[in-house]
């Protein structure tokens, strides 16, 4: 877990104000008991996470794909290819949406805007390796030149974030 105190804080009054402008249906769902709050979140969070990122079309269409997400100081980032069309659509029309859903125990969803991140700037060398820590254990020491000539990664600065735990009882 990379998360600092106030960082925690910031995902909590986050979760807190989403649940307030919740609809009648989704509060009926997310009932206090399986709500996460913002520590279990990012302790369930670890790792690299597939997302259901869902971009627009400049008519406005969604378009969703999967993508590897990577929870890190509370807020979802992800990588693509810099010419994938998700990246092109973000770059014109910052608006996503993203779940991760692995099973009917865990729903984690973002809406937001997404941001590219420079990977290589000082001010994300934090982020830099927390990939570094996940990929090259699996892909091997190769995949930090992979990290310098290929993919680009975007932050998802959320507006709201719903934390459903299916596996708590009501």
């Amino acid at each position: 877990m990379h998360e600092t105190t106030e960082d925690l804080a910031a995902l909590q009054v986050l979760l807190d104000k989403s649940m307030a402008r919740a609809g009648a249906h989704l509060s009926s769902i997310l009932t206090s008991e399986r709500r996460l709050p913002a520590r279990e979140i990012c302790d369930r969070l670890t790792g690299m996470r597939l997302l259901a990122l869902a971009t627009a079309t400049a008519d406005g269409r969604p378009l969703v794909g999967v993508v590897d997400g990577v929870f890190y100081r509370g807020a979802f980032y992800f990588g693509s290819s810099p010419d994938a069309v998700r990246m092109h659509h973000i770059r014109r029309r910052p608006a996503v949406s993203a779940t991760h859903a692995p099973s009917e125990a865990l729903a984690v969803t973002v809406h937001g805007e997404a941001y590219l991140v420079d990977v290589a700037a000082p001010a994300h060398a934090g982020f830099r390796q927390a990939l570094l820590d996940i990929y090259v254990p699996r892909y091997g020491e190769r995949w930090e030149a992979f990290l310098d000539a290929g993919p680009v990664y975007a932050r998802i600065a959320a507006t709201k974030m719903f934390a459903f735990a299916g596996d708590r009882q009501p």
